[in-house]
C-alpha cells in the first residue's frame, strides 16, 4: 500500500480521491470538493490517499492538526473512507496507521475523529483499532 499526500490542484483529487470520498460524502461535486479543499487548506486541511498494488485509490483520509484547550495539539480526522471494493483488506488500518505516524511526527498527543451514529460497521473498526468513545457530538443548524 502506498500513501500519498495530495496538495490542492493535484489532478488526482478529482480522478482518484473524489470517487472514494463520495462513498462517505455523496453530496460532494468536483467543484464543491475543490472549493472546500482550497479554503480548508489554509486552515490545515490535508488529504492522504492509499493506493493499492494495482495503482487504484483504495482509501482516503481528510485530516488536520488542531490545537485547543481540551486536548492541546491533536490530529483530527475529518474523513476516513475505504473504497467499497477494498473493504476488509487492511486499507483502513493502513490509513489509520499513516495518520497516527503523521500525528506523532507533527507533535500531536492524540488522534480524534467523529463518526455518525448510523455507521456501526465503522464503530466496530474503530473499537478494534483500540480507539475509545470519549464524547458526544452536538449540532445546531444555523440557517
Amino acid at each position: 500500500m502506498k500513501m500519498v499526500d495530495l496538495e490542492p490542484g493535484d489532478a488526482r483529487l478529482a480522478s482518484d480521491v473524489l470517487p472514494v470520498l463520495r462513498e462517505l460524502r455523496p453530496h460532494l461535486t468536483e467543484e464543491s470538493f475543490r472549493e472546500v479543499y482550497d479554503e480548508g487548506y489554509g486552515q490545515g486541511l490535508r488529504f492522504s490517499a492509499a493506493y493499492d498494488d494495482t495503482g487504484a485509490c483504495a482509501g482516503v483520509a481528510g485530516w488536520r492538526v488542531v490545537v485547543n484547550t481540551s486536548a492541546g495539539r491533536k490530529l483530527y480526522v475529518d474523513d476516513l473512507v475505504t473504497a467499497d471494493s477494498a473493504r476488509s483488506g487492511g486499507v483502513g488500518r493502513a490509513l489509520l496507521g499513516h495518520l497516527e505516524e503523521r500525528g506523532r511526527h507533527l507533535g500531536c498527543g492524540q488522534l480524534d475523529l467523529d463518526s455518525g451514529t448510523q455507521r456501526t460497521d465503522a464503530h466496530r473498526f474503530y473499537l478494534r483499532e483500540r480507539m475509545a468513545i470519549t464524547a458526544f457530538h452536538f449540532r445546531k443548524m444555523l440557517g
